[in-house]
């Protein structure tokens, strides 16, 4: 069994489309389906249902993607012994983070690392949801918890603060709540909870035990933009809200806690590159601890 072609499954698996897998490997679309086409048959299997709108597991391909993410952190860990990876920093590192840290405070600041090492390509994929480092989703993933099953290696990057927050055109029209109490007499913002990926996002309840948001957003920049516009009060990260001056803070004495965690599998321990962008990550976040507190 060719191990290219089993690279070329898992990409598929996890994309479910042969064209963004393909664009993922840097390979023709034609040439990916073929290889797929081949491994199937040295499988004789049928590891996917063909779509126009996608690739679906089937029950074949289901029990072959267990083996082959057990082939690929093998290898991985086999490459890594030999050496053979990472004699240079270089390469691809795909680093998953919630979208108000990977927005708002990497995207600035990530060209640093590529200019250091100038063959060294990193993916940031800023989003609101949770990554899989197992399925390979992301190479380095920024949580909220410190996970504590599975395979990984984490360590904390930095406390961070939040606030509850209007802006001055709301505070102008609307006034402003002088407990939290008051709170319910105004329009609220704040995620949709059935997409919250993690407790750690639950924090309504740490200032009123029924938020009720008027208008939900699944992404903290967007419930920044919101707050912004004057549809309501939110809860915002402090680091990001102090950069607008358009934001007032209020019921100050209001203030939750939380964390953020690198977190890696344990077979890239011994990748220089995963390694370097994780220091990186731990020294620019030092470098500017303040503004998270």
């Amino acid at each position: 069994m060719n191990w290219d072609d089993v690279r070329i499954f898992l990409a598929v698996a996890r994309t479910g489309q042969i064209l963004a897998a393909s664009k993922r490997l840097g390979l023709n679309h034609a040439t990916l389906s073929r290889r797929l086409t081949s491994l199937e048959e040295a499988l004789k299997s049928r590891l996917f249902v063909r779509r126009t709108n996608g690739c679906e597991l089937t029950a074949e391909g289901e029990v072959f993607l267990a083996s082959a993410e057990r082939m690929e952190t093998e290898m991985l860990s086999v490459q890594a012994n030999l050496g053979r990876t990472d004699t240079a920093i270089a390469g691809s590192v795909r680093v998953g983070a919630p979208d108000g840290f990977g927005v708002s405070f990497l995207a600035p600041r990530m060209g640093r690392l590529i200019e250091r090492h100038p063959e060294l390509k990193i993916q940031l994929v800023p989003v609101p949801r949770s990554f899989s480092l197992s399925q390979r989703e992301a190479d380095i993933a920024i949580t909220l918890e410190r996970p504590e099953q599975g395979r990984l290696v984490s360590a904390k990057l930095t406390d961070y603060t939040l606030g509850l927050y209007a802006s001055r055109s709301y505070a102008e029209l609307s006034g402003l709540p002088a407990d939290a109490e008051q709170l319910k007499q105004h329009r609220r913002i704040g995620y949709v909870e059935d997409l919250i990926f993690s407790q750690s996002l639950n924090f309504t309840g740490e200032v009123m035990r029924n938020w009720n948001a008027r208008f939900e957003i699944s992404s903290a920049t967007g419930q920044t933009e919101a707050v912004l516009s004057g549809a309501g009060i939110g809860i915002l990260h402090d680091y990001i809200a102090r950069q607008h001056s358009a934001l007032v803070r209020i019921l100050p004495d209001i203030s939750i806690r939380r964390a953020y965690w690198t977190t890696f599998h344990e077979s890239a321990r011994e990748l220089v590159r995963v390694r370097t962008v994780s220091d990186f990550l731990q020294e620019l976040v030092a470098a500017e601890r303040h503004i998270f507190l």
